[in-house]
């Protein structure tokens, strides 16, 4: 499941963020879901989460600047690090940096005998707007700074806020994520000549489109102004060169994570 970015009033905060202020949430996140885009296999994962602000700048790992802003203004547009560079209150956009952990490959399973696509270091344009106080619009295109088989890769989100207190909010949304051609034929291409189109009886290559279509929700609690929590629920469904690759063991998919953490 993707993260949403989460957007709150002032009403719902607990103390108003200061440019200077040096902020840290730490934490834990599980998560449920295939093992890659296409998979039947399910596996659980579990692992640390945190987040730094210092001023205009932050990092931090999937999930965990929203949590840390649960209650003030947004923080952060995803994992890495990123700062923006305009913000009006209702739009905004910025830069970051993230390490994108390409993808093993195994002797079994939907990447059996393709090659592996190395880490990278992953440069991001992002955005967010405001439509009405319920309704958020939000984007990123994120391009291969290494050259490694990365390529450009991007999304484009709505969420909406079902319901909002002062402890907590709900929130669902919609996604679409994609890629150029690089992108595509790296994650969904089969190579001629492989182990792989060896095995499925035929190569693939990936043109440029859409990967998947998703619906996600995902509901934060705060049980104190430092002790956070959020649960998670999504569902995909692939499209385009992705859904037409012959290593798609099934279209759909969902997802299930929880979180907590505690901020200062």
């Amino acid at each position: 499941m993707k993260a949403m970015i989460t957007v709150l009033d002032p009403e719902m905060a607990h103390g108003e963020l200061v440019d200077d202020d040096f902020r840290y949430l730490l934490g834990v996140a599980s998560h449920y879901g295939p093992d890659y885009w296409g998979s039947k296999r399910y596996s659980t994962s579990i692992g640390p989460m945190w987040a730094l602000r210092w001023g205009k700048w932050r990092i931090s790992t999937s999930g965990g600047a929203a949590l840390m802003g649960f209650g003030h203004a947004a923080i952060g547009p995803g994992p890495g690090a990123s700062r923006d560079l305009y913000s009006d209150g209702r739009f905004r956009f910025g830069l970051s940096l993230r390490l994108d952990g390409g993808r093993k490959t195994s002797n079994e399973g939907v990447t059996a005998g393709l090659p592996e696509v190395r880490s990278t270091l992953r440069g991001r344009l992002y955005g967010a707007y405001t439509l009405a106080p319920e309704w958020h619009l939000s984007g990123a295109l994120g391009q291969d700074l290494a050259g490694r088989g990365g390529g450009l890769v991007g999304n484009l989100d709505l969420s909406h806020s079902l319901y909002r207190d002062s402890r907590s909010e709900l929130l669902a949304g919609i996604s679409l994520g994609g890629g150029d051609a690089r992108y595509m034929d790296s994650y969904f291409g089969v190579p001629e000549g492989s182990v792989a189109a060896t095995r499925l009886g035929r190569s693939y290559r990936a043109k440029a489109g859409l990967r998947e279509f998703s619906l996600n929700a995902g509901y934060t609690y705060a049980f104190s102004p430092h002790w956070l929590g959020f649960a998670s629920a999504g569902y995909s469904r692939l499209l385009g060169p992705a859904l037409s690759s012959p290593i798609i063991e099934q279209s759909q998919g969902y997802s299930l994570g929880l979180s907590i953490g505690y901020r200062n």
